[in-house]
């Protein structure tokens, strides 16, 4: 039997652009494109009656801007998965949009390949986040961190569940992490799951962060 559909999203003030994202989606297989926002309050609304699973949201919009929407969205569909749209990975509006419940960013010169790939990567749970931004992301996050700490309390991970949130810290993908800690992907699946039952988190960089934050993890 045949998987559902991953239902897509797109929001973006650049109609040209929109509509070709639109287009070219509307004919990859397993994704389905529910519906098209040209500004941020239009794509909230929207999000909340089609209900989708990943929306791929510009970052400069009028009305609302895509880090407000991120938000807005994650709100009113917590359970969406959010990718950025970005003429540059070096915006500062990338580090918002993550720490807002972003799932990653896509540049908007990527191929089409390249942003079917990243849909289904999303759904499927995992980051779309460059090792680079991952550490300064860490890094911004070590200089919040407060000086003394007090215990954490309770939520303890297992040896295995550290090592891999460290490689998930790293910028790692699943297939990647169960290739270096030699046990299958379902496996790494299966820990990340419960990393962020046990850490009451909703996505991966969250737990990073939230590692960080209390020296759970030794990251140069």
């Amino acid at each position: 039997m045949d998987a559902e559909p991953i239902r897509v999203l797109v929001v973006d003030d650049q109609e040209l652009f929109r509509r070709g994202l639109v287009m070219l989606l509307g004919v990859e297989p397993a994704i389905e494109v529910v519906g098209e926002a040209g500004d941020g309050i239009e794509g909230t609304n929207l999000a909340a009656s089609a209900a989708p699973d990943v929306v791929l949201l510009d970052v400069r919009m009028p009305k609302r801007s895509g880090i407000e929407a991120c938000v807005a969205i994650k709100e009113v569909v917590p359970s969406a998965k959010i990718i950025m749209l970005t003429v540059s990975d070096e915006e500062a509006d990338l580090y918002e949009a993550v720490k807002s419940g972003a799932a990653g960013y896509l540049l908007k010169d990527s191929s089409i390949e390249e942003v079917a790939q990243a849909i289904r990567v999303v759904a499927d749970g995992q980051s779309l986040i460059s090792p680079s931004m991952a550490v300064k992301l860490i890094d911004e996050f070590k200089q919040m961190s407060k000086p003394e700490r007090d215990q954490v309390p309770g939520l303890r991970l297992t040896e295995r569940e550290l090592e891999v949130l460290r490689l998930v810290a790293k910028g790692l993908n699943n297939r990647e992490i169960a290739r270096q800690l030699f046990i299958s992907e379902n496996t790494v699946k299966n820990h990340v799951r419960n990393i962020l039952e046990k850490l009451q988190l909703h996505s991966r960089m969250e737990a990073v962060m939230y590692a960080v934050r209390e020296k759970l993890l030794d990251i140069p």
